[in-house]
């Protein structure tokens, strides 16, 4: 089944290299609506509770230090088709594959500093945008 709400987060090296604005104009202007966004620093609690997934590979430790090293926006998002149109739009984990015009192609400079996230799954966008956002922060 297709929803209609998908949950990003804008990284730290793409927070932190002025790209967040031109990132959410480019959601915009792709169709999405915000339902909810939030600017913020993750602790490592939080880095590791969200990524808990993640715990037992290689990768984690690492990871979690670059998810924390500073702010991200996090927000929902409204669409039809939300989670799929969102993961086209945001463009694959690698920027060197990513499709010209997507958000990895444009802003992120490695495969780990990837500018942003996108929930992978209609059942991942509802617990991610529930980690971040209470019922009174969605509109």
């Amino acid at each position: 089944m297709h929803t209609n709400r998908t949950f990003t987060m804008i990284k730290p090296d793409a927070v932190a290299n002025g790209h967040a604005g031109k990132i959410l104009d480019h959601i915009i202007q792709a169709g999405f609506r915000v339902v909810a966004l939030k600017y913020t620093q993750l602790s490592t609690a939080q880095a590791e509770a969200f990524y808990g997934i993640h715990r037992e590979r290689p990768f984690f430790k690492d990871l979690v230090s670059f998810m924390t090293s500073g702010p991200i926006y996090a927000a929902i998002l409204e669409k039809d088709n939300a989670v799929e149109d969102f993961r086209k739009l945001i463009g694959a984990t690698d920027p060197q594959k990513a499709e010209p015009g997507t958000i990895r192609n444009r802003f992120a400079k490695s495969i780990d500093a990837n500018a942003i996230h996108g929930s992978d799954s209609n059942e991942n966008a509802a617990i991610e945008g529930n980690y971040f956002f209470s019922e009174f922060e969605r509109f």
